[in-house]
């Protein structure tokens, strides 16, 4: 089985920063992409950064320009860089992996534990 282990959340001052990490660990044959969603209470989960394994990167605008998501393919490892940190990213923040693993040919989609990411005024 795969496992996702999430990382690096907190609690920050506005306008601070953090980095999140997230490992995909198990018989992993190869990685479509990851990313990272979040989740505030009383809100619907949102796509907030993606990255595919040859580097091409999507983010949610709100993000745009503060948050950088960026993987290590030999660590199978993704992260999520976040800069000038606004109270509204308070939120639990998901990892996500779209991966085949050594026994299926299906894309699969797997999540991490989530973790917490408080931003104070």
């Amino acid at each position: 089985q795969v496992q996702l282990v999430e990382s690096g959340g907190g609690l920050v001052q506005a306008g601070g920063s953090l980095r999140l990490s997230c490992a995909a660990s198990g018989s992993i044959f190869s990685i479509t992409n990851m990313g990272w969603y979040r989740q505030a209470p009383g809100k619907q989960r949102e796509l907030v950064a993606t990255i595919i394994s040859g580097g091409s990167t999507d983010y949610v605008d709100s993000v745009k320009g503060r948050f950088t998501v960026s993987m290590d393919n030999a660590k199978n490892t993704v992260y999520l860089q976040m800069n000038s940190l606004k109270p509204e990213d308070t939120a639990v923040y998901y990892c996500k992996a779209d991966l085949r693993t050594s026994s299926a040919p299906t894309n699969f989609r797997y999540w991490g534990q989530g973790t917490q990411v408080t931003v104070s005024s």
